[in-house]
């Protein structure tokens, strides 16, 4: 992370609380004991910053060796457990931890490619790796469809933040005050799909008759 302004590596430590909290929220929702509920919380965090360097070979993964993001993800899961009927009366605190963290990760997944010296493309496709990846093996985990896979605004809202960032970055703006219209843009972006139940297009169910011809 040492090349990483140490605004990025804050934003990072928030993203991994963010979804640490849904995915401890999400796993105790389903019913998973404590080493469970854990070991989601750290896979949802940390698993898409961990793909990602990977990716730019920033080995090994700071998830990995930063204690920083355990101790982070363990705190997120023994609070969700100690105020769980708390938490649970936030509408829909899954989605809304998620969402945090999914404006928190496009953001620094973005940043941290261009700063080992990748093009925008790897930046933008990175960022978008590590602000869905956890949620997906989140899901894959929990037994559900994730939710890329479905036809919600969710990794097209993390595309926004990423290519914000790019621009930002390629223009020669303040990275902080892009990182910060960053996190709103996509943070409102995710929130008001999921208000307004805006939904990508998606291909018409076959007819009967289609079905026929099959």
């Amino acid at each position: 992370m040492d090349k990483i302004h140490s605004a990025y590596f804050f934003l990072e430590l928030a993203g991994t609380f963010a979804f640490a909290l849904s995915g401890s929220t999400a796993a105790r929702q389903r019913g998973l004991d404590l080493f469970g509920i854990c070991a989601i919380a750290f896979t949802v965090a940390c698993g898409g910053g961990i793909i990602r360097d990977l990716c730019i070979g920033a080995i090994p993964p700071a998830g990995l060796t930063n204690w920083y993001y355990l101790v982070a993800a363990l705190t997120a899961s023994a609070l969700t457990v100690s105020f769980f009927p708390i938490v649970q009366r936030v509408n829909h605190p899954v989605l809304l931890f998620d969402a945090i963290g999914l404006a928190l990760f496009a953001v620094t997944g973005a940043q941290k490619a261009l700063s080992y010296g990748h093009n925008a493309q790897v930046a933008i496709l990175l960022g978008i790796t590590t602000a869905v990846g956890g949620g997906v093996l989140r899901d894959v985990l929990l037994n559900r469809v994730p939710i890329i896979l479905q036809k919600e605004i969710y990794a097209s809202a993390a595309l926004i933040g990423a290519v914000i960032v790019v621009l930002g970055n390629y223009l020669n703006l303040s990275s902080d005050w892009v990182a910060i219209f960053s996190l709103i843009t996509c943070f409102t972006i995710r929130m008001l799909a999921l208000h307004f139940h805006w939904n990508l297009p998606s291909s018409a169910t076959p007819s009967s008759k289609e079905k026929q011809e099959e």
